[in-house]
């Protein structure tokens, strides 16, 4: 079947998908985008977290099929072309991404979580981001990087 879906604002098409195929290896392997991590494919994880028509899902779950005529973005969709979004480069700064495999998953997360809530308390952050597991960092780093975006954020223009 052929599926035709907006990505990161730019309509795309994925021709020969399979009725089970996911939108997570319609991402990675057909349309090129790496960003989103395939894990664990039970959605227990969220290292594949996308936004899907502002929602954010993980992407291992949904159908490929049920993505058409929807909008779906990546997290590399999150940057304005060379710029980083300022939750990336809190992520950075921070020191919050090391193996990196949840890393994507946890910025569109905490992304949304900044949209919905500007100024989270650390246990808005907590619940939010409680989806996405790390084995790496011990996540004072995530909650720092998430804590610095928001207080970017608020104190911006």
């Amino acid at each position: 079947m052929r599926v035709r879906f907006t990505v990161n604002g730019r309509m795309e098409t994925a021709d020969d998908v399979w009725e089970g195929e996911s939108l997570l290896y319609v991402l990675r392997e057909r349309l090129g985008l790496p960003g989103s991590k395939n894990a664990c494919e039970q959605g227990e994880c969220g290292s594949c977290t996308v936004y899907l028509d502002g929602l954010p899902v993980c992407a291992c779950l949904v159908a490929a099929g049920q993505a058409e005529g929807r909008e779906v973005r990546t997290v590399e969709g999150l940057a304005e072309g060379d710029r980083l979004d300022p939750l990336q480069e809190a992520f950075v700064e921070c020191g919050a991404v090391q193996c990196g495999f949840c890393t994507p998953g946890l910025i569109v997360q905490a992304h949304d979580l900044l949209a919905r809530i500007p100024t989270p308390s650390d246990a808005e952050i907590r619940e939010a981001l409680a989806g996405n597991l790390c084995r790496c960092t011990g996540y004072e780093k995530i909650l720092d990087a998430v804590r610095l975006a928001a207080a970017r954020k608020a104190a911006a223009p």
